[in-house]
């Protein structure tokens, strides 16, 4: 005699038990994706505000350099204003005094028997006429000149003789080049001159 067991009932109960596992195991894997999608989200959003935020804070930084390099600007503007203002003011000063010895050098090389007429400065360079009682008198004023330390170059343009009206006098035009500066050779003499 054979049992026979109807293990139908009880399949059926275990697939509907694994069918409930499965769907939980889903339900499981569901929750905990939405968990890790949720909290990446979160993480990512929280990275993003961050960096944001540095963004902010560069731009902010960037701006205040942006001022102070312009600051800058200005005041290298102020500095090479007041450096050329300085250049200017030293300038005149030396000018001041080149313009005493200019004179005092045109008198003093001006030998006895020339008399000078006018003086026409055009940039580095004086034209000057004048009546000398000889030819020998012109070339020891050009002589004189060149002596001195603050000309250089001095050329005859014009020399002309009237003798009728002017008793042997020689009219004469000579061009010189004029020097910020006495050359060294007579530098440490003029010196103790300066005013």
């Amino acid at each position: 005699m054979t049992t026979r067991i109807n293990l139908r009932d009880w399949r059926r109960e275990r697939r509907e038990l694994r069918k409930k596992q499965f769907a939980q195991m889903m339900g499981l894997g569901a929750i905990a994706a939405i968990a890790v999608v949720g909290i990446s989200w979160l993480v990512m959003s929280g990275a993003v505000d961050n960096q944001q935020a540095r963004n902010q804070r560069l731009q902010a930084e960037i701006k205040e350099m942006d001022q102070k390099i312009k600051e800058i600007e200005d005041l290298e503007k102020v500095k090479s204003n007041l450096l050329a203002r300085m250049r200017v003011i030293e300038d005149l000063q030396a000018n001041r005094a080149a313009t005493v010895h200019f004179f005092d050098e045109i008198v003093s090389t001006l030998p006895e028997g020339v008399n000078l007429t006018s003086l026409k400065q055009a940039g580095g360079s004086v034209t000057i006429d004048g009546i000398a009682d000889s030819n020998g008198r012109i070339s020891t004023y050009m002589k004189n000149l060149d002596a001195s330390p603050w000309f250089a170059d001095p050329r005859l343009i014009v020399i002309t003789t009237n003798d009728k009206s002017s008793g042997n006098k020689s009219k004469f035009t000579l061009s010189v080049k004029v020097l910020k500066r006495p050359s060294e050779k007579n530098a440490d003499d003029d010196e103790g001159t300066d005013p």
